[in-house]
């Protein structure tokens, strides 16, 4: 029976996958009951970006603040903290009466989800081997984005056997469980866990050492990794105008049923899945053949934002649904293969302190949610159709081609903290180093 069970290592990865796809079902559930409450509450098409962006203000506050709290006091703890929020938060949209209280919910809920992915990082340090951190990366950030593609029509079809209060409900419980299960699986240090291995052992990571900070470490590294957050915003403000808007853009645009709309919306988010998983094995396979970080990560995140933006010309030049949703699926496919070489950079960077890393990335990228979905729907208000705000969108992946070449994965970032102890003879091993400079 022991022998079926999964290896630890998988059992801890599948666990972070399944966190990765309820918290995008819980924070983009909203856009599909949007059509529902949106008639019921009475509310513009501006209050509703701006219900869209509440989330992200507590969520971009707190993937700093939590990316630090997971890298001083460990992953297992302040996931437990957050999945606790999240839920709360979740069960309590199905109770808002309006818009005022419609934001406080959503902002609960980017409070809670705001620690989650720089804290699922700072595990998969310790969890997975450099040579496989693209495609950790991928795989978890593709069950988001399966998450994304499964959030409307669940959400639909609760909608129309209940309410689209009851969705909110169900989805808080099922949150709910998710905390259960980490609190069984998951362990600080793998050489804790029941059923890890010696072999499992052999390939991963020394243990990290949580750092005690040399005053200005953490402005010095949130320096070194500000080219980094800057392209991680180019590629949210793509990713957050298709998550917030596609069902209403389809809808709109269109005039297509909701039913119509969710299924359009669905395709568009399903190629984001595919090409979650295939960016991080890509970047995985050029990293082992190669041996150069910079290649399978830089140039191939300008690559994908290139692909990105040159998909985004026929849905401005081409007004037909079919091919909205050809070119969309194919702008969210290259825009989400940025994602296993983006999230692989803090790690590349700063291993012992890749959550607070990716904190800095994701917390600076996560800003695009809170001005893409409102210059949408302010956009759309003003001007009644899509063209400006997809004209506007290739401008911006114009701006991550130029950034992706100085963020520089291949450079590993190196404090103070550091330095004194390999002087004392205490620092064992850079696990930071590119492959090719351990060979």
């Amino acid at each position: 029976m022991k022998r079926l069970l999964p290896k630890a290592t998988t059992m801890v990865l599948a666990t972070l996958c399944l966190m990765y796809f309820i918290t995008y079902v819980d924070r983009v559930n909203i856009s599909t009951a949007a059509g529902q409450f949106k008639s019921e509450l009475g509310l513009t098409n501006t209050q509703l970006g701006l219900i869209f962006s509440a989330f992200a203000y507590p969520y971009v506050i707190f993937q700093f603040i939590g990316g630090w709290v997971s890298d001083r006091f460990g992953a297992r703890r302040t996931l437990i903290a957050c999945a606790s929020v999240w839920a709360i938060a979740t069960a309590l949209t199905g109770f808002a009466g309006g818009f005022f209280s419609l934001i406080a919910a959503r902002l609960l809920l980017g409070l809670g989800e705001g620690a989650t992915f720089p804290a699922s990082t700072s595990a998969m340090a310790a969890w997975v081997t450099k040579d496989k951190r693209g495609m950790a990366q991928g795989i978890t950030h593709s069950c988001a984005r399966l998450g994304n593609a499964i959030a409307p029509m669940l959400v639909l079809a609760l909608m129309t056997a209940f309410n689209w209060r009851f969705s909110f409900y169900l989805l808080g419980a099922l949150s709910a469980g998710w905390l259960v299960l980490w609190i069984f699986t998951y362990t600080e240090r793998p050489a804790d866990h029941a059923r890890i291995t010696q072999e499992e052992l052999a390939i991963l990571p020394p243990p990290k050492v949580h750092p005690v900070d040399a005053p200005g470490t953490w402005m010095r590294l949130y320096r070194r990794m500000a080219p980094v957050s800057a392209v991680y915003f180019c590629y949210n403000w793509i990713l957050w105008l298709m998550l917030d808007w596609m069902p209403l853009y389809f809808m709109h645009s269109f005039h297509l049923n909701i039913k119509k709309a969710v299924v359009f919306t669905s395709g568009v988010f399903v190629a984001g899945v595919v090409g979650d998983l295939v960016g991080g094995l890509v970047s995985d396979r050029l990293l082992r053949k190669s041996g150069k970080v910079k290649l399978a990560r830089s140039y191939l995140v300008a690559c994908c934002m290139g692909l990105t933006g040159l998909s985004l010309i026929p849905v401005v030049l081409l007004h037909d649904p079919v091919y909205s949703l050809i070119f969309l699926a194919a702008a969210m496919f290259f825009n989400e293969m940025n994602i296993g070489p983006m999230w692989a950079i803090p790690m590349d960077i700063a291993y012992d302190r890749s959550g607070t890393a990716s904190g800095i990335m994701s917390g600076n990228g996560f800003i695009a949610a809170i001005v893409s979905p409102v210059v949408a729907g302010y956009v759309v208000d003003r001007l009644g159709n899509w063209n400006v705000t997809f004209m506007l969108s290739i401008g911006v992946m114009i701006c991550g081609i130029v950034l992706s070449f100085v963020m520089k994965p291949d450079v590993p970032f190196l404090d103070k903290w550091r330095a004194g102890n390999a002087r004392a003879g205490r620092d064992t091993l850079d696990t930071s180093l590119p492959l090719a400079d351990k060979r």
